[in-house]
């Protein structure tokens, strides 16, 4: 049997070896490139092309229904009837249900996702299509379109690890606080390339706009500048596909406790940015999908039934002009963090780095080796 990390835990819970449930949701399985987001069915293609025998495969049952049962410990007996993607789970988690809704995931890199119902959007601005959520047996499947940052949360520990500006993470958004701008200075951290919108890996990270009054807290106020002009970017490509402006932000993940990240993201996006008081969406999303399958019953998902919830909000500060102009510079740096890494220039085309791929040092080897070998054959001359 092969599969996903869910459809092995479901497998074990239920069993395992015996008599275990072999199953996935529709939103782990449009994760394994094998899957066909359209048919909601195992590609043949895809299978053939990857070489994996269909037989192995779980089967693709939604992502809200009873799969098993519990067949050992405390828990015996107990239905396993919610399983979803990470990403998925904590929009159904934001309660995203309706066309145009959106939430952003601050964690080690940022992933925002735009619902854009029964069918799959095909973006024409570097976004992925990929599977929001199947919520029945019977329900048809939700599609969205998702954006991915490499670098969010990764960037402070980057100025804790490497620069040692700080030690703990919570400290960046105190020496942000005290700068209150970033004096000009503009962070792309392109560590391992760009994601979406661009795609391009040949980027590298750049600091620049530098001037001999920037100090740390500017560098500190940039880099989470950073994360809020990134995920404007895909924000502004959503709008471009959907061609639906959003209206508003819903935001989770462990760097929605920076209060300066939330501000200046409204800022940028010039919306309103809205956090939830239960910051761990995912879980609630997986517990929702769980306590509303058919057997279960705990909870309607119907968007008429669903009760309010607690959030803190933050509204713009600044006024779009402003806005509009930081951004721009944003982008201008972007530009010049692209094409800093060229495989043309390290390897002899087979990937294999050549000390002639340098022009100078190969004028240099070979001009040596020549004089090297004229060398000999004139003391040869002498005797």
């Amino acid at each position: 049997m092969f599969g996903t990390v869910d459809s092995w835990i479901i497998w074990s819970l239920t069993g395992g070896k015996n008599g275990g449930v072999h199953c996935t949701d529709v939103t782990n399985a449009s994760r394994t490139m094998l899957f066909n987001i359209n048919s909601l069915e195992w590609d043949i293609e895809l299978c053939q092309f990857f070489d994996v025998p269909m037989s192995l495969l779980p089967k693709v049952r939604s992502s809200s229904e009873i799969y098993g049962l519990m067949k050992s410990g405390a828990l015996t007996g107990v239905p396993i009837s919610g399983c979803l993607g990470d990403q998925s789970a904590a929009l159904v988690g934001q309660m995203c249900f309706q066309d145009g809704q959106a939430k952003n995931t601050y964690g080690t890199g940022c992933f925002l996702l735009c619902n854009t119902g029964s069918k799959p959007v095909v973006s024409d601005h570097g976004l992925l299509t990929t599977v929001a959520y199947q919520l029945g047996r019977d329900k048809p499947a939700c599609y969205a379109l998702e954006g991915s940052v490499a670098i969010a949360g990764a960037v402070v520990r980057w100025l804790r690890d490497n620069l040692g500006i700080v030690k703990t993470t919570e400290e960046v958004e105190k020496l942000a606080a005290e700068a209150g701008t970033s004096y000009g200075c503009y962070f792309v951290p392109a560590f391992s390339g760009l994601y979406a919108p661009y795609w391009e890996p040949s980027a590298r990270g750049i600091i620049c706009g530098l001037t001999q009054f920037t100090n740390k807290n500017h560098i500190a106020f940039a880099a989470l500048e950073a994360v809020c002009f990134q995920t404007r970017e895909i924000l502004d490509a959503m709008n471009q596909d959907c061609g639906i402006p959003l209206s508003q932000l819903q935001v989770d993940g462990g760097m929605t406790n920076n209060k300066i990240l939330m501000q200046l993201q409204a800022d940028i996006l010039c919306i309103p940015v809205v956090k939830p008081s239960m910051p761990e969406t995912t879980a609630l999303g997986a517990a929702m999908a769980a306590g509303a399958a058919d057997g279960v019953g705990v909870w309607s998902l119907n968007p008429g039934d669903l009760t309010a919830v607690t959030c803190e909000r933050f509204e713009p500060q600044i006024n779009p002009e402003e806005s509009e102009f930081r951004y721009a510079r944003w982008k201008k740096a972007v530009i010049k963090s692209m094409g800093w890494e060229s495989t043309d220039a390290t390897s002899n085309g087979n990937g294999d780095s050549s000390i002639f791929s340098s022009l100078p040092l190969g004028f240099y080897v070979v001009s040596s080796m020549v004089m090297l070998i004229g060398a000999k054959y004139i003391t040869g001359l002498d005797k």
